[in-house]
């Protein structure tokens, strides 16, 4: 068995808490740990490490790694399926079943979404278990939840005759998938008993799907099989990107899953949710006597069945019903629950001004640590940089701006040009425009230095690297694909 977790995609619904360069699937949510954490460790009871691989976008690709090594331990650079460009969930799994297909045409691939939340992990996995039998037998399995409300934000699917799948009972041929109903439809559907939420899971063999791919999208299997053509060549990540661009943008369910005469399904009641919005925390997490979800610096007087969370920030409030309020420190957010869906739209306008708070917050992780941007404006730039003990930043240089430091704990090693020396704490050193250099903790306690950045434009992307512990300076050589298992 192999599992692909799907990991690309940015949670625009649960901003601002949730930013392209920290979506939802890597927050706490729910739990101690992130999600993708959960996802990942929601599975490795059937999966070994070395089977498990994660599809995403090369934006994300470090802080997942680093979020699996700080929880899992090990290495798992070697565990990602690259997409070159986003063109939805079809391209996406056929680059993984792809890979799977050099590594084992018959085995089982399970795709999981990273974002998504199970209470119940037994018959989870129980369900897994069933589904491989059926895929086994060349079907392309879904799992399907057992409604308990008429919900309108799910598209559903209706089950027909029963499979015997390996003298299992349980799974079922899809009789029709459904788009997401109004309300009235909803509770037919629900009464009905024979109508299942899509939970986006699925499980076949990595030959059956591509085989149902060159069948019924002929397109998109050409462009996997120059992409398979080109490994090796040292061209492949220039041919995939090539690929992904003429490609249409194409979900899993109107490609293949709508399309094939191979579709089942299993119904099952795991205490799933997709966490798809603020108002879906209530399934997730625990509810005061109010009926509200308080977290963090919140007072609260007289409100009920809201939702508030404060960052950092005190935030008061009175009196709310039904009512969704978010604060970092960057942007805040109130809305009525009964619009939550809506808040993707705060994001587009975001993206439509090119603002900043859709892309990131104020404090940026890295696998060496975190900045925060304390203040920013014409020509100049303000962080607070934080080292973890034995960590450095890449050996740089930045073509339109200078930088000075002032250490305010540990004691930073700093190469400077053609010089090396340490900057203790209310000492500073001064970086010249276009000069290399590099900052290194040696200590054993977080180093912590204020940056005042200076020049012409102050973009991340102003950043040539040419030594990294993190490989980043060469992310956009590699190929979309990881290695084959030696």
């Amino acid at each position: 068995m192999y599992a692909v977790i799907m990991a690309g995609g940015s949670g625009t619904r649960f901003w601002p808490l949730s930013r392209e360069t920290m979506p939802k699937q890597l927050l706490k949510i729910g739990s101690d740990d992130t999600m993708i954490q959960q996802t990942a460790q929601r599975i490795m009871p059937l999966v070994k490490q070395e089977h498990l691989f994660i599809v995403t976008h090369g934006g994300l690709v470090r802080d997942i790694a680093s979020q699996l090594e700080s929880r899992f331990g090990g290495s798992w650079i070697n565990n990602f399926i690259v997409e070159p460009e986003a063109k939805n969930t079809a391209p996406a799994l056929g680059l993984a079943a792809l890979h799977l297909s050099r590594i084992d045409p018959n085995g089982i691939m399970v795709v999981l979404a990273a974002d998504h939340f199970i209470r119940k992990n037994e018959e989870f996995l129980k369900a897994l278990k069933l589904a491989s039998a059926a895929a086994e037998q060349g079907y392309l399995v879904t799992l399907g939840i057992k409604p308990n409300r008429p919900e309108t934000g799910y598209g559903y699917i209706r089950s027909g005759a029963a499979i015997n799948s390996g003298g299992a009972c349980g799974v079922f041929k899809v009789a029709a998938f459904v788009e997401k109903p109004d309300a009235a439809t909803a509770a037919k559907y629900v009464a009905s008993g024979d109508y299942f939420w899509n939970s986006g899971m699925f499980v076949w063999t990595a030959g059956t799907f591509l085989r149902e791919i060159e069948r019924l999208q002929p397109e998109l299997y050409q462009g996997l099989l120059k992409i398979r053509d080109s490994i090796g060549s040292g061209t492949e990540a220039d041919v995939a990107q090539a690929v992904f661009t003429g490609l249409k943008s194409l979900s899993v369910d109107y490609a293949v899953m709508e399309k094939t005469d191979r579709a089942a399904v299993i119904p099952v009641d795991i205490g799933w949710s997709d966490v798809g919005s603020w108002t879906a925390l209530e399934e997730v997490t625990g509810k005061d006597a109010s009926g509200n979800i308080i977290a963090g610096n919140v007072i609260d007087i007289g409100s009920r069945d809201s939702v508030v969370y404060a960052d950092h920030r005190l935030v008061a409030t009175i009196g709310l019903q039904d009512a969704i309020v978010v604060d970092t420190p960057d942007a805040t957010l109130v809305c009525s629950k009964d619009r939550a869906q809506d808040v993707k739209k705060v994001v587009d306008e975001l993206k439509k001004r090119k603002a900043e708070e859709h892309l990131t917050h104020r404090t940026v992780y890295r696998p060496w640590g975190n900045y925060t941007v304390l203040e920013e404006g014409e020509r100049y730039k303000i962080k607070r940089i934080v080292v973890n003990p034995g960590a450095k930043l890449s050996h740089q240089l930045h073509h339109h701006r200078s930088e000075h430091w002032v250490v305010v704990t540990g004691t930073a090693r700093v190469s400077n040009g053609d010089k090396e020396y340490d900057v203790h704490p209310n000492e500073s050193t001064y970086i010249p425009i276009s000069t290399k250099h590099r900052l290194e903790n040696l200590g054993k306690i977080p180093l912590q230095i204020i940056e005042v950045q200076n020049g012409e434009y102050l973009g991340e992307d102003d950043i040539v690297r040419f030594d990294d512990d993190y490989q980043r300076h060469n992310d956009k050589k590699k190929s979309p694909l990881p290695e084959l298992p030696k």
